[in-house]
């Protein structure tokens, strides 16, 4: 399980490290706004399109053989970013190291659950989602500075290293997380499934998708072209103090307030959320000094943070125990596009308008996710806990 989790740290680590340089890499070569955003995005993107077919090969095959082959893929896109002569091989590296991210993601929380016990389930998941948490803060972080350092090429090494240290780790496990037989029996013997929109995600769960991706359009365009902005701005700032602040918040955080998200409405999030990523937003708007970037990571715990655990803790509420692994679906798809809109649209953003209006502009997200909200609470209104 401590390798399942060391895993699990390093691909994630060795994914965010590229996030908020990847558009300034593609800067380099002569890429646009609009082109910044789209590559930027790109990994998420061909993660959501491939993220089904990893589902179904997580439930036919081991998932050492799974992770293997998406480590494999990082370990190849990150190379390939260090050779890229223009920004076309740069998306085609960005699309394979997507699908790398797909295999991964599916299958390494289900080889974790697979080995843990019951009566340690809680304990051991909210372990790893705190491994993931901590890898968002530092791969941006040590992205950033190693790309100030040795440039951007040469961090992406240091990316396919971590990839490295994934297939390291993977080998290492005794339990190949071998799918169960009776799964295998069961796809083998069930005939021929139709299509069905429930078949690929859970209806009820997709508007609270919608409304995390909403919060996490934001987020990813921040950390996108906060290096962009602060140097457009000729901001005097530590950019990368952003991504330590809020780790070392959101861990707090969710030690102390561990029972919130059991005994605390989706509304109470809400509001809670909402006023947290206008604080979040408004801070990077200003940028005047580094106390700046310390309170806007601290905000994010708030809004992005929050969001995401709440949101997927209610899906599995509202979806049930039967439908709880395509609840989990559609909760990743909301990340996952929320990952590939939020550079897209901070790519049109720091292209086509002036950079004073980068963030502000991104505040239309908070209205938009409340017109999701209220339909979605009069729907569940029996229910005191939405």
């Amino acid at each position: 399980m401590a390798l399942i989790m060391a895993g699990t740290f390093f691909y994630m680590t060795s994914s965010m490290m590229g996030t908020p340089i990847i558009a300034g890499f593609s800067q380099s070569l002569g890429a646009n706004g609009a082109i910044m955003g789209f590559i930027a995005g790109a990994l998420s993107l061909s993660s959501l399109v491939c993220r089904p077919i990893a589902g179904n090969l997580s439930d036919r095959t081991s998932k050492r053989r799974l992770a293997i082959l998406g480590a494999s893929l990082f370990l190849i896109a990150n190379l390939w970013y260090y050779f890229v002569p223009n920004t076309g091989w740069l998306l085609c590296a960005r699309i394979l190291n997507g699908i790398g991210f797909a295999c991964i993601s599916v299958c390494m929380s289900t080889w974790l659950s697979m080995l843990l016990p019951i009566s340690r389930m809680g304990a051991g998941m909210g372990l790893y989602g705190t491994m993931n948490a901590l890898a968002q803060a530092v791969g941006p972080d040590l992205g950033i500075r190693a790309s100030r350092a040795i440039g951007y090429r040469h961090t992406f090494l240091i990316a396919a290293g971590l990839a490295a240290c994934i297939i390291v780790c993977v080998l290492l496990i005794k339990d190949g997380g071998v799918p169960v037989r009776e799964r295998l029996s069961a796809h083998a013997g069930g005939g021929r499934h139709r299509l069905h929109l429930d078949s690929l995600f859970e209806p009820k769960v997709i508007p609270l998708a919608l409304i995390f991706m909403l919060f996490a359009i934001p987020y990813f365009a921040n950390q996108s072209f906060i290096v962009e902005y602060a140097a457009a701005k000729h901001a005097h700032v530590i950019v990368s103090l952003f991504f330590p602040c809020y780790a070392l918040t959101l861990l707090v955080s969710r030690i102390l307030l561990r029972n919130w998200f059991d005994t605390k409405s989706f509304l109470f999030f809400m509001i809670t959320g909402t006023v947290c990523q206008v604080l979040m937003l408004g801070s990077l708007a200003a940028m005047a000094n580094n106390w700046f970037i310390v309170f806007a990571g601290i905000a994010t715990v708030g809004a992005y943070g929050m969001m995401s655990s709440i949101t997927q803790a209610k899906a599995v509420v509202i979806a049930g125990k039967a439908r709880s692994g395509m609840a989990n679906t559609t909760y990743y798809a909301g990340i996952d596009l929320g990952m590939f809109l939020g550079p897209l649209i901070g790519g049109f953003l720091y292209g086509g308008l002036p950079i004073s209006w980068f963030y502000p502009a991104l505040l239309v997200t908070m209205p938009l996710a409340w017109a999701v909200y209220i339909p979605f609470h009069r729907m569940h209104g029996a229910r005191k806990d939405i």
